[in-house]
């Protein structure tokens, strides 16, 4: 592991003396031109939170090139108070001025990458974990491109003090003047200040539901922006009023937000999909293509711990609520795990759909395990049987069996116990972050399993 460490830093250090300096002069004169007086260096901890510190733009050629030390220990799965120095590196290739902020007072951001204080990369930044699944990808002449489908719920305040939908609508509805709209658009308008290209923005099926996608690209940029349309999602909410959540199931009875992964590899130069077949009885899909699937089937309950991880996301991954349940894929049917989306035939829009991953968990971690889940699918040509086309919802266990489906962990206890004996996962992960991310979920199960709720105290506690 030491050995890989150091060949993906040497690699990193000479990526940067191509890119590096052409990018930070870009963004030294942005800086000046728009008298951008301070700037957010943002990461994010274990569980994908956004992390910001701000620091004056006068100091930032030095900060590029020497970081900017900050107190790891105080960071949720990062280090002892022990080993609490940290440094932060910003990505120049990952500057924006920040939209909302009045012109007179400009500010900027950059993503940043995780050092220790002896300048080698922290092995528990889960940028780092991204980084080392695409390097290992592009060693193999492939490159993990995917794009993820964010589901979220707008709510407000009310008076019995649990935020409620700002709406009364549902799937694709549209009214003259509707709040969700309005926000939506201005949501969209913001991300693309970002450079964030948005393709499509709708109403969801529950109440205050709501999805906007944007345009696929390499997992590094496609997690950077995910981060990003998260943040700037919650902050659009926030001016006018209202509340954006990520959770994955808020409320009883209704569908959850889930994140649907839309993914492909293609070769290093990015002009053919490898997904891509000529041949029109096999759904124009290639055998690549099927042996990734076969990947992301065999390791699907290992890694769901990563790709659902929250107590909560498990009350979304329930029969009758359009989530994913039972391990198996398909064209049409999206009652499986993994579905092929119809693309017509167009070579460049052959891919696949993961479907239990949800927005509340990391997305370079999620990108990271998904990536190598189907590379090692690949290597070892995983087949992943035959396409099951029945809604697998109405089998019976019977039938299921029959079929070889088996359906994803129920807890996220369950979810964790698979990955803490994944030998797959450890790798995937690295040693660091594995071990920092069962503590942590462990420590929430735990106060998760501890509570008392208010439908057990309905229920039982005159009848017991």
């Amino acid at each position: 592991m030491e050995v890989v460490v150091h060949i993906v830093a040497s690699w990193m250090r000479h990526f940067k003396d191509a890119i590096w300096k052409e990018n930070v002069t870009k963004v030294v004169q942005e800086v000046q031109g728009k008298n951008i007086k301070f700037i957010k260096l943002q990461f994010t901890d274990i569980n994908g939170v956004l992390k910001s510190l701000q620091v004056h733009s006068k100091n930032i050629e030095s900060i590029l090139e020497n970081g900017q030390s900050f107190d790891g220990s105080s960071i949720t799965g990062f280090r002892p108070i022990e080993e609490s120095d940290m440094v932060l590196y910003p990505d120049p290739s990952t500057f924006s001025e920040i939209p909302w902020r009045p012109q007179e007072k400009a500010s900027g951001r950059m993503i940043c990458d995780v050092y220790t204080p002896e300048d080698k990369r922290f092995e528990g930044d889960p940028r780092y974990v991204l980084e080392r699944a695409l390097k290992k990808s592009e060693e193999n002449g492939m490159k993990y491109v995917c794009a993820p489908e964010l589901e979220f719920f707008l709510l407000k305040e009310s008076d019995e003090g649990r935020p409620k939908p700002i709406d009364m609508a549902g799937y694709f509805d549209y009214h003259p003047g509707d709040l969700t709209d309005w926000i939506r658009r201005e949501i969209a308008d913001m991300a693309e200040c970002f450079g964030i290209e948005i393709e499509i923005a709708h109403h969801e099926v529950a109440l205050g539901q709501n999805e906007i996608d944007f345009k696929f690209d390499e997992a590094l940029e496609t997690a950077d922006r995910t981060i990003t349309m998260k943040m700037v999602t919650k902050i659009v909410a926030a001016k006018n009023g209202y509340i954006a959540t990520y959770m994955p199931k808020p409320f009883y009875g209704v569908n959850g937000s889930g994140m649907h992964v839309h993914q492909s590899l293609w070769n290093i130069d990015r002009t053919e999909n490898l997904f891509y077949s000529e041949d029109p009885s096999t759904g124009f899909l290639s055998d690549t293509a099927r042996h990734f699937i076969g990947g992301q089937l065999h390791f699907g309950r290992e890694m769901c711990a990563v790709l659902a991880s929250w107590p909560n996301s498990y009350k979304r991954l329930v029969p009758g609520y359009e989530a994913p349940v039972y391990i198996a894929w398909a064209f049409k049917n999206r009652s499986p795990l993994i579905r092929v989306p119809n693309f017509g035939g167009r070579k460049n829009a052959a891919r696949c759909e993961i479907r239990c991953p949800d927005p509340a968990g990391n997305p370079y971690i999620q990108f990271a395990v998904l990536c190598l889940a189907g590379l090692e699918g690949v290597k070892k040509k995983m087949d992943p049987g035959e396409p099951t086309e029945l809604n697998v919802y109405k089998l019976s266990y019977e039938e299921r069996k029959a079929r070889n489906i088996v359906s994803l962990p129920e807890s996220l206890k369950e979810a964790l116990d698979l990955m803490e004996n994944s030998e797959f996962m450890k790798e995937a992960l690295g040693e660091t972050l594995f071990h920092n991310y069962l503590h942590i979920k462990r420590k929430e199960w735990d106060l998760y399993r501890t509570q008392v709720t208010e439908w057990e105290i309905e229920r039982y506690i005159r009848r017991l």
